[in-house]
């Protein structure tokens, strides 16, 4: 019999969530998903030594201060890992633009043409990147500006509804929605509560989005994420793409049943609404109080790792590291 996940491979595209080559290389998803975090728990392995040293020398060589040569090298170290990546995946990754710049929509616009431009200086087209942006106003005009140019985004860290229709109004060619931290909110708020995949909030967001989207016809992809347990996963199936942590990859590469898609085009259409405007947004936002906090939380995360990982290269180009 089939396994879980050769099954889910039916009726969703799996996306591998981690930078580790060897897992990408054993599980053969069609995309993989990179953050700061990721790359950061990477390069701590040791396995990235030789190819940090190469990046550093470069990084060098630029003239210009420090600081500048630290974020030089950062921007090259993402694109390096993406490259590497794409040699063992058919089709795209994503890379994150600095977290730092989540509320500067000109400073992310300009950040993603530069790694774009990284990219396509090592021969990869355009067309096998997506640029991730944190999904907040800001984030969300970046993206509809980058759309028209012909680069195609990945808008992270949705936790709302709100979120979620104004990446699809603007244009955006995929969002992410993160279903685990969506549970981890609600268990810390109701501690007694008991949740299956079924019932999670997380779970029943993405549907509700993904329904949503076919329903009023916006073609941007749905790809839930940060997933907690495989149930998750599953009560999932046939959203357009999972990203999935290698843990889970693992589990599902095991684990024996049987897999029916849970989400499928209805065939319902209607017009859709009014684009909403940068002040509902705020408020609709503000009004939710575990998508403030988990914005909010998930951007001072990815700037935290960030932030180590600029400390990191900072070290070697100083000469901290042989």
């Amino acid at each position: 019999m089939s396994t879980l996940l050769e099954q889910l491979r039916q009726y969703s595209t799996v996306v591998a969530d981690t930078g580790d080559l060897e897992a990408i290389r054993r599980f053969k998803p069609e995309d993989a998903t990179t953050n700061p975090s990721l790359i950061l728990k990477a390069v701590q392995s040791g396995q990235y030594d030789a190819l940090l040293n190469e990046i550093v020398a470069v990084a060098r060589g630029h003239n210009g201060s420090l600081e500048e040569a630290v974020d030089e090298a950062c921007d090259r170290l993402v694109v390096t890992m993406g490259s590497l990546i794409l040699n063992h995946v058919p089709g795209r990754i994503s890379t994150e633009v600095n977290a730092r710049l989540s509320f500067d929509r000109e400073a992310s616009i300009a950040k993603a043409r530069q790694l774009v431009a990284l990219y396509e200086e090592a021969g990869i087209s355009r067309d096998r990147i997506l640029i991730k942006l944190a999904a907040t106003w800001e984030g969300i005009r970046a993206a509809e500006v980058l759309e028209r140019e012909g680069i195609e985004c990945n808008l992270t860290l949705i936790f709302s509804f709100t979120q979620a229709r104004a990446c699809a109004e603007a244009g955006a060619f995929l969002i992410s929605p993160f279903v685990g931290r969506i549970l981890d909110w609600y268990r810390k708020a109701n501690p007694d509560t008991v949740y299956t995949p079924e019932e999670e909030p997380g779970v029943q967001q993405v549907r509700e989005i993904y329904r949503y989207f076919r329903r009023h016809q916006y073609p941007t992809v749905v790809m839930g994420a940060s997933f907690r347990n495989s149930g998750e996963v599953l009560a999932l199936a046939g959203c357009d793409r999972l990203t999935i942590s290698p843990a889970l990859l693992e589990e599902l590469a095991h684990g024996e049943g049987s897999v029916e898609p849970v989400l499928a085009d209805s065939g319902e259409r209607t017009d859709p609404p009014a684009p909403i405007t940068e002040v509902e947004f705020r408020w609709q936002l503000n009004e939710d109080a575990m998508a403030t906090e988990k914005l909010a939380e998930g951007i001072r995360g990815f700037e935290a790792d960030q932030l180590k990982l600029e400390a990191l290269l900072r070290e070697r180009l100083t000469g901290g590291v042989a």
